[in-house]
């Protein structure tokens, strides 16, 4: 027996759930940060599903919609809340975010406020949402704009997300940078024009940011978006950028690092950070209902709920070649 929802809430069915790399990292880890997994947890934070019930207060919302799940839960009441930057509640509950269970389950009760309506988009693309709403937070943060070079560190899902919007901003030229040449030949596929560097790890920062620039046409980016959190990939974008420019970290790294503060300093470089998102699923749903952005040739892989295990081994392993692997869970109730 499931009990009934409290008020304003519905209860979606998530059909399918994305596999994102912070859960790779609870997995193997048990911890990002002060994050810290301490007694048995559910996973998941990027799914889509079916209303199966709802509270009597909801009105916009009714049984057999199919919605995308916004997974952080807000306080509404807090100096973030109240100005719009939600994504720094500061009791923001953030399923699969220990202590708080996330959605790789069959059934979970929802604040109905945070299930957005998907309409006939597929339940990959819904699920995809989540992390597509990742790279529009920072695009509009980082303020990329028609014409800027832009380099991207890191061709993961989430860089290759960015990849996507700044393709469809008019960013030019585009570089993306990886360790793993599989990668590159992704982010060529899905935008043909983009300029790809494999990572010379033996190189310096600085002659990584020369390597970078001159396959860029001797060009230095405007901005990068650093996808990875590493700190030498940091360093380099860094290097690479030009006189009064922008890194832009979405990447999540170690809690300390070490930087080249010199070089921020004497080119006037702003070093900018991201947590999360706010604001952003309506038009990550306009985006890719319209066509702007076509994510699909990023899933790789497909698990049914029971081979969860396997889905998990098969996202953690560089040499899988997975970049979004989902989790699919059918259900005839």
């Amino acid at each position: 027996m499931r009990a009934s929802p409290p008020p304003t809430t519905l209860r979606p069915v998530p059909l399918l759930t994305s596999r994102p790399r912070s859960d790779i990292h609870f997995w193997r880890h048990g911890a990002i940060g002060p994050m810290v997994v301490t007694d048995n947890h559910i996973l998941g934070h990027e799914s889509a599903g079916v209303v199966i019930a709802t509270h009597p207060s909801v009105t916009h919302l009714q049984t057999g919609d199919r919605v995308a799940i916004e997974p952080g839960l807000i306080c509404n009441n807090c100096e973030q809340c109240l100005t719009g930057r939600y994504n720094g509640c500061e009791k923001m509950r953030f399923l699969s975010t220990p202590p708080i269970d996330g959605l790789l389950r069959r059934y979970v009760n929802h604040p109905a406020i945070w299930c957005h309506k998907i309409g006939d988009m597929t339940f990959e693309n819904g699920a995809l949402l989540e992390p597509l709403s990742v790279a529009l937070a920072g695009m509009e943060r980082a303020g990329v704009a028609l014409g800027d070079c832009v380099l991207i560190c890191g061709a993961g899902p989430i860089g290759l997300i960015t990849l996507l919007c700044c393709q469809a901003a008019g960013a030019s030229p585009l570089v993306i940078t990886d360790v793993d040449e599989g990668r590159l030949q992704v982010a060529s596929k899905i935008c043909p024009r983009v300029k790809t560097y494999k990572v010379d790890t033996s190189l310096s920062p600085s002659d990584a940011g020369a390597a970078i620039v001159k396959i860029a046409g001797d060009v230095k980016p405007a901005i990068a978006m650093e996808c990875t959190g590493v700190e030498s990939s940091v360093a380099n974008a860094i290097y690479s950028v030009k006189f009064g420019g922008k890194v832009f970290v979405i990447g999540v790294g170690r809690p300390e690092m070490s930087l080249p503060f010199m070089r921020l300093s004497t080119q006037e470089i702003d070093l900018q950070f991201q947590y999360r998102y706010s604001n952003t699923w309506p038009r990550a749903i306009r985006l890719v209902r319209d066509g702007v952005i076509d994510m699909r040739q990023l899933v790789t892989h497909r698990f049914d709920l029971e081979d969860a295990v396997k889905a998990f081994e098969t996202s953690g392993d560089v040499k899988s070649g997975a970049i979004k692997v989902m989790i699919q869970s059918e259900i005839n109730s």
